[in-house]
């Protein structure tokens, strides 16, 4: 228990909750950390469409949330700020992003900007980039991305892709919070009675669609993603669907993988089916990175981050612009159908509703009262 799905609503549970480190450590502690990585690699090699970005982000808060138990005791470096600035590390060191991390911390985890967190979150990335780089040299997550002169051709690649994948990535996270609620009939209680079975489902589906597919919905789905940018005709139209449900299925089981890097696959799969509609003016690969960009945007609702982290992946700067657009036209049209999911995951692991904030408040009101 807490090893299973993402690891980012997990990180912001534990970042929310307030009371004794027992309420802490059922979300983040080394056993859930070592179960996190072990289980996590052994559901990406059996075909699982899951990433390993998600993890990295709980399993990194969790080494930062233990590592306090050895700094002396005068330390002033408060659990808040060592869970945060772990989990930025973790998204930095994964996509080798140090700014995405940053701003993941402030957008995503945390919502809010504390001047005292600067110094932790910046030592956390730097170390965490170094450690990364000595063991894979210093890359770029899809190699470097040539982008031809951008102009307001641009504008309509940009409105239709952020409106489609607004409107996909949307559903696409209604979907993922609905398959963490109670299911009705019988499926619904042979997955309650037998989640270990109900599991290996999952995977059965998740392997025939592999199959269908030739291997393409397999993974991550990076190895994919990098072939569309190099070429661009290398993929089928397939890809997408497939994968966004290979996605959907891997997640239904529980297993313990996060949904950024498949959310990147997704993404790209849209652009290759929209390059075609949007004539020859803009090349396909920017129609792919458009996409990446938006549907990630569209799922995670944090467009800032979204925009960064897929500009660092390819060295894209020519495309902050059309970027920045793509991403917060998607995430305004993804809030049509869905609430922000990994906050809404957060407040589940929580016991909490969307109504008890509440509750929230006068916990925090009360945190902030002197101990008698």
């Amino acid at each position: 228990m807490g090893a299973e799905g993402s690891g980012i609503p997990q990180t912001i549970a534990a970042l929310q909750v307030i009371g004794p480190d027992a309420k802490v450590e059922r979300f983040l502690s080394m056993k859930i950390a070592f179960a996190k990585v072990m289980l996590g690699s052994t559901a990406v090699g059996l075909g699982f469409s899951m990433g390993r970005e998600g993890p990295s982000v709980q399993v990194g808060a969790s080494i930062m949330y233990a590592i306090r138990r050895f700094l002396p005791l005068d330390h002033i470096t408060a659990p808040h700020h060592l869970i945060l600035a772990g989990g930025a590390a973790g998204i930095a060191a994964a996509f080798n992003t140090p700014l995405a991390g940053i701003i993941f911390a402030i957008e995503e985890l945390s919502r809010k900007f504390e001047q005292k967190t600067n110094g932790v979150l910046l030592t956390a990335i730097v170390l965490a980039g170094v450690v990364s780089i000595s063991q894979q040299v210093n890359y770029l997550y899809f190699g470097h991305f040539a982008v031809s002169r951008i102009d307001s051709a641009i504008i309509l690649p940009v409105l239709v892709c952020s409106l489609v994948c607004g409107v996909i990535g949307g559903l696409f996270s209604r979907t993922l919070l609905w398959a963490t609620q109670p299911w009705p009939g019988s499926i619904g209680r042979f997955r309650s009675l037998h989640p270990v079975w109900f599991a290996g489902g999952c995977g059965l589906l998740v392997a025939l669609l592999g199959l269908l597919t030739h291997g393409a919905s397999y993974g991550s789905g990076y190895d994919a993603t990098r072939e569309m940018l190099l070429s661009p005709q290398v993929a089928s139209w397939t890809f997408a669907p497939a994968k966004l449900f290979a996605t959907l299925i891997s997640y239904f089981s529980g297993v313990p993988g996060g949904i950024f890097a498949p959310s990147l696959a997704v993404g790209a799969g849209i652009g290759h089916n929209l390059a075609p509609l949007l004539g020859q003016e803009i090349p396909s690969a920017s129609i792919y990175v458009l996409c990446i960009a938006a549907f990630l945007g569209a799922v995670k609702q944090a467009p800032i981050t979204a925009f960064i982290i897929v500009m660092e992946m390819i060295d894209g700067h020519e495309m902050v612009l059309s970027l920045m657009a793509a991403t917060l036209i998607a995430s305004l049209v993804g809030k049509l159908f869905s609430p922000p999911l990994y906050h809404t995951l957060a407040q589940r692991q929580l016991g909490l509703t969307p109504t008890d904030t509440t509750v929230q408040k006068m916990e925090a009101e009360a945190q902030k009262k002197p101990a008698p």
